[in-house]
């Protein structure tokens, strides 16, 4: 182990705060994403059906150019597929498909206000504004991974070979929990983020996850939410953590799903710390063969 010093301790409060403010940027997302629907109901709501899958810049930059129907009524088909192309990741065959859509949901909408209402506006405000929130979100994510980077250990690594852990997840998680040498177990860290088990197992549960007022609340949310990113990754990517969260579903009868992540959360905090501690990356071989001898003793 390596002694933190005052330049390190430093990084780690920096990538800290940017944690933070990735958070409060993430609630301004959530508010504009409710104000441009809101806003949407008078202009264009059948928009909102274009995408199956989670809406997101190209989505964002669709409604900023077509914020009401009769604007995609009175565009050139041809015009509008050689602009959606423009968009990224959008090839021709995508393009013909959005269009198509696009002037159907155009046609079924009947708006309440005309072209030139101040609903129209609106709801390229808010377009606008999610297009900076996300360009914002990605900046503050790239100045976190550089600054865990400029780190002289490998943790960033060692967290991102977790099966399910992206980027994002893996570098705020480490802006959250700071240099787990300072931990002398991982039982102290479950205490610095406020699950510690003897609240837990006592019964005394919350739907929030959020009974115990002490505790790093942004650090347990994001650790909540990483195991559902593990258990969709394992159909893909094994992992031990996800098979002890999909064996304890199946031998549960109640469905206290919430008290069982809560138990893979203890799980992968353990890994975390093995990781960090003896500097290595995971492996899914080594997890389960450790595993069986932590079940023997």
């Amino acid at each position: 182990r390596h002694p933190v010093n005052q330049s390190e301790s430093q990084t780690y409060k920096q990538l800290n705060a940017l944690s933070r403010f990735y958070d409060q940027l993430t609630s301004d997302l959530v508010i504009a994403k409710n104000r441009l629907h809101q806003a949407l109901q008078s202009t264009f709501p059948e928009i909102e059906n274009l995408f199956s899958s989670a809406r997101g810049k190209n989505y964002w930059q669709i409604v900023v150019r077509y914020p009401h129907c009769d604007l995609v009524r009175r565009e050139d088909k041809k015009q509008l597929i050689n602009w959606l192309m423009s968009l990224k990741g959008i090839a021709f065959k995508h393009a013909l498909r959005t269009a198509d859509k696009l002037i159907e949901l155009a046609y079924q909408a009947y708006p309440v206000v005309s072209c030139s209402s101040i609903e129209v506006e609106q709801v390229q405000y808010y377009a606008h504004r999610l297009l900076n929130l996300s360009d914002q979100r990605e900046n503050l994510i790239a100045r976190m991974v550089k600054l865990a980077k400029s780190l002289p250990n490998h943790d960033l690594e060692n967290l991102e070979s977790i099966p399910g852990f992206a980027q994002t997840t893996a570098v705020r998680v480490l802006a959250e929990l700071g240099d787990l040498r300072r931990f002398s177990n991982p039982n102290k860290i479950n205490a610095f983020i406020g699950i510690d088990p003897g609240r837990y197992q006592s019964g005394e549960m919350d739907s929030n996850l959020s009974i115990t007022k002490h505790g790093n609340a942004v650090a347990r949310k994001l650790l909540y939410r990483a195991i559902g990113q593990i258990d969709n990754a394992a159909k893909t990517n094994p992992c031990h953590i996800a098979d002890y969260y999909e064996s304890k579903k199946l031998s549960s009868q109640t469905k206290g799903f919430k008290k069982i992540a809560i138990a893979s959360i203890h799980k992968l905090i353990r890994t975390i710390y093995a990781l960090i501690i003896n500097d290595q990356l995971y492996d899914y071989n080594v997890a389960t063969h450790n595993q069986k001898d932590f079940s023997r003793n």
